[in-house]
């Protein structure tokens, strides 16, 4: 009774590591770190975006397993003993199942956000050449960050009329270059779905750490608020 109770435990465990999927965390430290990395680089007209460290690769050690020798056997159990050997090995299948998944959901959490591609590079360096130009409608308020990591005219009427339609485009184009600067990070991260996550990070900081004192802000019920 005994063997198949063992038996049904290591079946059940091996079931387990089977069906289970490693959840693939989002790396928001990570993610934080790069955009901070290119706010200040579109808002303070540095140089462009610095490469991404590579993650680190240091090895890990895991202490050996001590084999105990099977003790003397008068009384013929080594046959009980003989038969749960494959009730043994699929626990140890099981077992190292489960311990390949979670070194790789670690991994996984601190990954480094790679901002250092071309497409990155180039669509930063556009927001950056374009940013002297918004900033002065910042600065007055007629132009405010918006709560979903874009860029909105809020205040047209403080907008010289000559003037309008200038802003008008540049308020377009850094948004399709905020939008499709999301979409890459993710895209070169080889995870569309963070896309939405990446533009939340960027929202955030774009309000906490690129918005300079008197600027205007959404907040998330969509109300409009002074930095």
């Amino acid at each position: 009774m005994r063997r198949f109770l063992n038996l049904n435990v290591a079946l059940s465990t091996l079931a387990f590591a089977a069906c289970v999927t490693i959840n693939v965390y989002f790396p928001a430290a990570s993610a934080e770190k790069a955009a901070d990395q290119i706010i200040d680089t579109v808002t303070s007209g540095g140089s462009a975006v610095p490469a991404t460290p590579a993650p680190s690769t240091a090895p890990t050690t895991t202490p050996p397993q001590t084999r105990l020798a099977p003790p003397a056997d008068p009384q013929g159990t080594s046959a009980q003993v003989e038969s749960l050997q494959p009730v043994a090995w699929l626990g140890r299948a099981a077992g190292l199942a489960l311990e390949a998944m979670v070194p790789a959901a670690h991994a996984q959490s601190n990954a480094n956000i790679d901002i250092s591609t071309p497409e990155i590079r180039a669509i930063t360096a556009s927001m950056q050449a374009r940013f002297e130009q918004l900033q002065k409608y910042f600065a007055s308020g007629a132009v405010g960050l918006t709560s979903n990591g874009l860029v909105e005219l809020r205040d047209q009427a403080s907008v010289a009329l000559a003037e309008r339609a200038i802003v008008k485009r540049l308020v377009a184009e850094d948004n399709r270059d905020r939008s499709t600067l999301y979409a890459e990070i993710a895209k070169a991260n080889g995870h569309p779905e963070w896309e939405a996550d990446i533009r939340g990070i960027f929202a955030r900081r774009w309000i906490q750490r690129g918005a300079q004192p008197g600027w205007f802000y959404q907040d998330a019920d969509g109300s409009w608020k002074q930095k």
